[in-house]
């Protein structure tokens, strides 16, 4: 029998949620009352915005998705020292703070970079232009490429043992082997990594940022800041918030449309394959897209903490506002984290509820409630609330709280896909136990649910945790002296060239995401088997 007490709790986070994301819309549709987004195309400025945000993101979903295709082909056919180190460090990139990965960039392609450097002594010269399109491309691929490559190896090892043994058999190789039995995995995959990588790209903030050439080089959510930010125009800065609002629930539906559930299947592990007969080009060929796949990751992930090494870059931590910036980021990764958390499981219980009962359309409602944010680019959902918030608060004095809104609702969906799924699969399980047993409550949560879901739940504050420490997006359209996070200070000091200041603080931001994320996941897990 269904009781109303289990499910108010995720009831009321859902309702804040909407109320939240609709007051930030509502206060846009307020400034912008005639509607009017035909206007944008009269403006031959903002229709370039628009152009080059749908231009950056294609070829940045092409180059990304592409070149994955072949990499990831290549490490699923082989087998190396440090194949499993390459992997975890593909993984880096998606907790890794898009200012660091950009500081690193710079610090290899730069004009004062390593390569500009050292081609000299061999009678070359690196005149290349890292800002603008090209900049913009080149970290959209450091940051996405691994992430597509980690997708499709994942396809490639859902192939049953049984079939590669058959093909091994018929003698099936090269390209005969990857259309027949590889491409039907890889294009089950691919329309989800595309989906995913292109509104990562549109919606990019902080490399455009970083990266962009100026007027030719903007996209919406940049003009959307510099509307706001530098002219104070809220009409504009509202209108383009509501075009960037309309197209990602555009691509959001489409995406939707286009991709299918993946059904997984395991390998037959009691299945051994014989050795490769592979032809020594087959492996050259494999060998050159998985160097090429180490050159992109590796070395700006090195000149992040080479250049935070330099003698002159560490007289730098004596000063006070790196360390300030430091500590309002902790504390706000920590809010952030603990609320995403808090908000996502109560969501999590009433969604699981409902589904042991067969309410699976509320179910689902509910946690699509949480992914609305999905929608909703950080920038738009904070230039919401600014405007909401204007009318009645100093926003600039209370940057800490609108920051920490926005940056909960960012990691609230990841937080809800993280646990939602094992939590299900475990009330699977226990449910008619617990139930019989009178187990319940807190004895439930100690005794059954905080053992099976350590992991997951350590994830998940992970990764809420890294989001907020690296995030730029709203913290940039509010933030300044009075309030300045590490993320914000670090472009500060690559806006003014201060390359030796940026070089400290990217490696601290560096080593306080990736800290706190190895260190969180370690200290739940190891409390969870203490009490176990």
């Amino acid at each position: 029998m269904l009781t109303p007490s289990r499910t108010w709790p995720g009831l009321v986070s859902a309702s804040l949620i909407a109320v939240l994301i609709s007051a930030a819309l509502f206060s846009l549709l307020s400034q912008a009352p005639s509607l009017n987004i035909a206007s944008l195309w009269q403006d031959p400025y903002l229709q370039h915005v628009t152009v080059f945000s749908l231009k950056q993101a294609f070829f940045s979903t092409l180059l990304s998705v592409g070149l994955a295709i072949p990499i990831a082909h290549a490490l699923s056919r082989r087998t190396f020292v440090g194949k499993t180190l390459l992997l975890k460090l593909f993984s880096m990139t998606l907790v890794l703070p898009v200012l660091v990965g950009v500081f690193g960039i710079l610090a290899i392609y730069g004009k004062s970079g390593w390569l500009a450097n050292a081609l000299p002594a061999i009678g070359m010269t690196w005149d290349i232009n890292i800002y603008g399109l090209s900049g913009i491309l080149l970290a959209h691929v450091f940051f996405n490429l691994p992430f597509s490559v980690q997708l499709l190896v994942q396809a490639l090892d859902q192939i049953p043992s049984d079939q590669r043994r058959l093909a091994q058999q018929l003698g099936i190789r090269g390209w005969s082997q990857f259309s027949l039995l590889e491409w039907p995995y890889l294009r089950q995959q691919l329309p989800h990594a595309i989906g995913l990588v292109f509104m990562l790209c549109f919606t990019s903030f902080a490399t455009v940022m970083a990266l962009g050439g100026g007027p030719s080089a903007t996209t919406i959510e940049l003009a959307i800041y510099q509307a706001i930010r530098f002219d104070f125009d809220l009409q504009t800065g509202a209108l383009l918030a509501l075009w960037q609002l309309l197209l990602c629930g555009f691509f959001h539906i489409l995406i939707q449309r286009l991709t299918k559930p993946i059904a997984q299947q395991g390998k037959d592990s009691n299945i051994s394959l014989p050795p490769r007969l592979d032809s020594i080009a087959e492996k050259v060929w494999d060998g050159v897209w998985i160097c090429a796949a180490v050159l992109l990751v590796i070395p700006p992930l090195l000149m992040v903490i080479l250049s935070g090494l330099n003698p002159s870059a560490l007289a730098i931590l004596t000063e006070s506002a790196i360390w300030h910036a430091t500590a309002n980021s902790l504390l706000l990764a920590s809010s952030s984290a603990l609320s995403a958390f808090a908000l996502g499981a109560t969501i999590v219980l009433t969604s699981r509820y409902w589904r042991l009962f067969g309410k699976r359309s509320q179910a689902d409602g509910i946690e699509m409630t949480a992914s609305l944010v999905l929608v909703v680019p950080s920038v738009v959902l904070s230039t919401g609330l600014f405007l909401m918030l204007r009318e009645h608060v100093d926003v600039f004095s209370s940057a800490y709280w609108l920051v920490l809104a926005v940056n909960t609702l960012m990691a609230l969906p990841y937080v809800v896909k993280v646990l939602s799924q094992p939590a299900y699969q475990l009330a699977q399980q226990y449910h008619g136990l617990c139930s019989s047993l009178g187990i319940k409550g807190i004895n439930r949560l100690r005794l059954i649910e905080w053992r099976a879901l350590k992991a997951p739940i350590a994830r998940a504050l992970a990764v809420s945790f890294v989001l907020s420490t690296g995030d730029l997006g709203a913290v940039a359209l509010v933030g300044g002296q009075g309030f300045e996070t590490l993320p914000l200070y670090l472009f500060r000091l690559m806006g003014s060239y201060q390359m030796d200041a940026a070089a400290a603080a990217s490696l601290i931001l560096f080593a306080v995401s990736l800290g706190s994320y190895a260190l969180i996941e370690k200290v739940i897990t190891r409390n969870a088997h203490a009490q176990g």
